[in-house]
């Protein structure tokens, strides 16, 4: 492979990219890699940008990929090893990072976010509920599958919306998904057996979560790229800012106005949200189709992605982050309750594991653009397994412990709730983000249909005191598979060196 015969883009990646010899470790790598680095060693591309309209897509392979897109086109070809610039080239794109427009659609987002995971934080509320009303004659198992459906078919049918996001843009898909949440609501109120709050809050709201998901987190993408990590905490606090109010205003309508009511409260609180998000939600990048594939193939889910094993471990690590996440916030209501502690204000304790969730989903990402988005949600998930096991663990009856466990675990797992997507950005062009997320929210999917109803299973065995430690032993070693998957994703990129941001 030889080198392109622009002097100025030779020069421009030989200074800003430096190449080992070869054989050499990676670990000879200049020890920090920002995005000024990227931006300037990215000027060259933008060049050739010009005279070609698309390049290679999905994220970068485990061998440095040829820059152009065929021997005429000027640039770099670079080769052995993994490429200096870990992140997608997504520099060649001019993001406006913020203004009036990126802020509102950050709003629009925050506003649809809060319609699916402000929901889904409140889950032990439902879950305690049901056990103890309608679904009293069910066990905790089959409880469990109704919330592991709403996030299965959440992130499952997004395997399809992804694709279709990044083609035709987010209107249709934000106005629909804004129409099956609050049909859903209204319908659960009118629930009474198992069947009907499984179609009414698991596959009709699962539905319209799914539509409304990636173009939430996607249309962040089209305007941010330094700024991502910080542009989407702040989005994502809507989903700790939900779990937070959601149970409060529960623990007064449930007994005061009934099950009905409550519904139809958070229906119509769904409708006034979803107002903003219609209105400020949008793309502003021309879809990226391959000219040698038909058009329709760029609407059809696509799994060329896994061929790179950062974004491999990346989704695979996203399924073990579920299966750890899932427990504490289905079960914690309900293991305060069974340790001693009345069970309406033990729905506090999710608000308090929420509130921490806010801090989580803003701080990291503001910290993780300045040192490295890998690197923070390498620390955060490594936080996770310490407090489950060493707080979660052995707080029994304490609560004190409890709720300082339900607030540094809300702070650590929402961190990596609000970095995941951000994770997966930098490892993709900004243009077919919606079809990568979307795909490693497919694996992940998996992992929330089974989680809650193994959680289930594991209340059953023995004694109770015997299946809620097997409920918290499984959610810490759940995180550390987790860990384990990221931390392999960051090596493949740049290394073992702890001061290389990624």
């Amino acid at each position: 492979m030889t080198l392109g015969r622009a002097p100025n883009a030779e020069d421009s990646c030989l200074k800003n990219h430096q190449q080992p010899p070869a054989g050499e470790s990676l670990s000879t790598l200049p020890t920090f890699i920002d995005s000024s680095d990227q931006e300037k060693g990215g000027s060259f591309v933008s060049k050739r940008e010009a005279n070609s309209d698309e390049r290679d897509s999905g994220p970068e392979s485990d061998t440095i990929q040829d820059l152009s897109d065929s021997p005429d086109d000027e640039g770099v070809k670079c080769e052995n090893g993994l490429a200096r610039q870990p992140s997608a080239a997504t520099t060649v794109i001019d993001f406006p990072e913020g203004g009036l427009q990126g802020w509102l659609v950050v709003f629009g987002s925050f506003c649809a976010m809060i319609s699916v995971f402000g929901l889904i934080n409140s889950a032990a509320v439902f879950e305690s509920y049901f056990s103890t009303h309608q679904l009293v004659n069910h066990s905790a198992s089959e409880i469990g599958w109704i919330f592991s459906l709403y996030l299965f078919i959440v992130f499952f049918v997004g395997i399809q919306v992804g694709p279709i996001f990044d083609r035709h843009g987010a209107r249709l898909l934000v106005a629909v998904g804004s129409l099956l949440v609050v049909l859903s609501l209204m319908l659960l109120s009118l629930s009474k057996t198992y069947y009907q709050i499984m179609l009414t809050y698991s596959v009709l709201g699962g539905l319209g979560g799914a539509l409304l998901n990636c173009p939430a987190y996607g249309s962040i993408t089209h305007f941010f790229h330094v700024r991502r990590g910080l542009a989407t905490g702040v989005a994502t606090i809507s989903g700790g800012i939900g779990g937070i109010v959601f149970p409060i205003m529960l623990r007064y309508t449930l007994p005061s106005i009934g099950f009905p009511w409550s519904c139809r409260i958070l229906g119509f609180i769904m409708l006034g949200l979803a107002v903003p998000a219609n209105l400020f939600i949008k793309t502003r990048l021309k879809p990226k189709i391959s000219q040698d594939k038909p058009k329709i193939s760029s609407l059809l889910p696509d799994f060329s992605g896994f061929r790179d094993l950062r974004y491999a471990f990346s989704a695979i690590g996203i399924f073990f982050m579920e299966w750890g996440l899932f427990m504490p916030l289905t079960y914690i209501v309900s293991y305060a309750a069974a340790h001693g502690q009345d069970a309406t204000e033990s729905y506090l304790l999710l608000s308090y594991l929420n509130a921490g969730s806010v801090l989580g989903r803003v701080l990291p990402g503001l910290f993780a653009d300045r040192i490295g988005r890998f690197n923070v949600v390498i620390i955060t998930i490594s936080l996770c397994v310490i407090l489950v096991l060493a707080m979660w663990l052995p707080a029994a009856m304490s609560k004190s412990v409890l709720i300082g466990y339900a607030v540094l675990f809300g702070f650590a797992s929402g961190s990596n709730l609000g970095l995941v997507p951000v994770c997966l950005g930098q490892l993709c062009d900004a243009r077919q983000f919606g079809r990568y997320y979307s795909t490693a929210m497919m694996v992940a999917s998996f992992g929330t249909l089974s989680s809650v109803p193994i959680g289930g299973a594991l209340l059953e065995m023995g004694s109770a005191e015997t299946g809620w430690r097997a409920v918290i032993i499984f959610s810490g070693l759940s995180y550390f598979v987790a860990l384990a998957c990221y931390t392999s994703a960051r090596v493949l990129a740049v290394g073992f060196n702890p001061r290389v941001k990624f």
